[in-house]
């Protein structure tokens, strides 16, 4: 069995157990094969812990959920030094950061020292405790959660920081169909008459051979030059719009965001070239978190997302 048909089975066994929610499921895919980190904003309810409960099911790994609060520390994530009193020595006990895959629930409910703890275990893929370093796993994954509803008591994650996630997406209630598929799905598993297709469990090795078969994707020079202008354009603002829009543009993190997950979607589709869709289709969630709105914009009710169909109209294809 090729990677690309384990991947398909992957996601098929994912979608029958997220139902209504495929476009999750395929930006946790992209992740995994652009080797970053998600920040998903949604109301409660919609799936998301179940998600990422899911995929660790599915794939080699462990998976861990860490409830972010306004009491927590950072050491609750990175671990802490133990004083063992029978010999005199530090023993250095991990945290939950050391996971493969992490579920950061809510996570601007925690104070800005257990973000930046987080957000430089994603960042640097090591975890300084005193004067020594430990390495984080090969496989680390880490999504964040974010509900657009409750503000009070929440600690609003710096643009900076965000910037460290490679993608921001946006999760919606599901439609009539998939609600009426999710009671009969909750009706089944409450009767433990529920089962899942068995899938084998795609290996770690496997999954960093797909990654870089996802390197070795096509992307013609002239698709690099899109990528390059777009991001450009969000510095630049040649358009009027634009300029009353936006305050800062996006960093060379989102250039190279872009390509990952251009690519990544490419070889999810089976093709081995990346085309001007698959850029489109993913700069909604690799900008919607790196764009600086005006004030004047917000206060026209303008946001990310609206600024980057615009910028996607004013910037051609190579």
């Amino acid at each position: 069995m090729s990677l690309n048909q384990k991947f398909s089975l992957l996601k098929e066994n994912l979608c029958q157990q997220i139902i209504g929610q495929s476009g999750l499921i395929d930006r946790l895919l992209v992740a995994l094969l652009a080797d970053g980190h998600l920040i998903v904003e949604g109301a409660p309810g919609l799936a998301k812990t179940r998600a990422v409960n899911a995929l660790s099911h599915a794939i080699e790994g462990d998976f861990h959920r860490i409830q972010f609060t306004p009491d927590l520390l950072p050491a609750d994530l990175t671990g802490t030094e133990i004083y063992r009193s029978q010999d005199g020595t530090f023993n250095f006990e991990k945290g939950p950061i050391f996971h493969n895959l992490v579920l950061a629930d809510e996570i601007n409910r925690a104070p800005a020292k257990v973000q930046s703890a987080l957000l430089e275990a994603m960042a640097e893929r090591q975890v300084t405790v005193g004067s020594k370093t430990y390495k984080l796993p090969a496989l680390f994954l880490v999504m964040a959660t974010q509900n657009p509803i409750e503000q009070e008591g929440t600690y609003p994650l710096p643009e900076a920081q965000l910037d460290r996630f490679l993608m921001h997406v946006k999760v919606d209630y599901p439609d009539a169909e998939a609600e009426a598929q999710i009671l009969a799905l909750t009706r089944e598993e409450a009767h433990k008459n529920y089962k899942a297709d068995k899938v084998k469990e795609l290996k770690q090795k496997d999954l960093f051979e797909a990654r870089d078969q996802v390197l070795d994707i096509h992307m013609s020079e002239s698709l690099q030059e899109y990528i390059v202008q777009l991001i450009i354009n969000t510095r630049n603002k040649p358009d009027a719009d634009l300029a009353r829009w936006l305050d800062y543009g996006a960093s060379p993190r989102a250039t190279i965001a872009i390509d990952r997950c251009s690519r990544a979607r490419a070889w999810l589709n089976e093709r081995d070239y990346v085309t001007p869709d698959d850029i489109q289709n993913v700069a909604f969630d690799v900008l919607r978190h790196r764009l600086i709105l005006t004030y004047e914009a917000e206060a026209e009710g303008i946001d990310s997302d609206k600024v980057i169909e615009k910028l996607l109209q004013i910037t051609p294809v190579a």
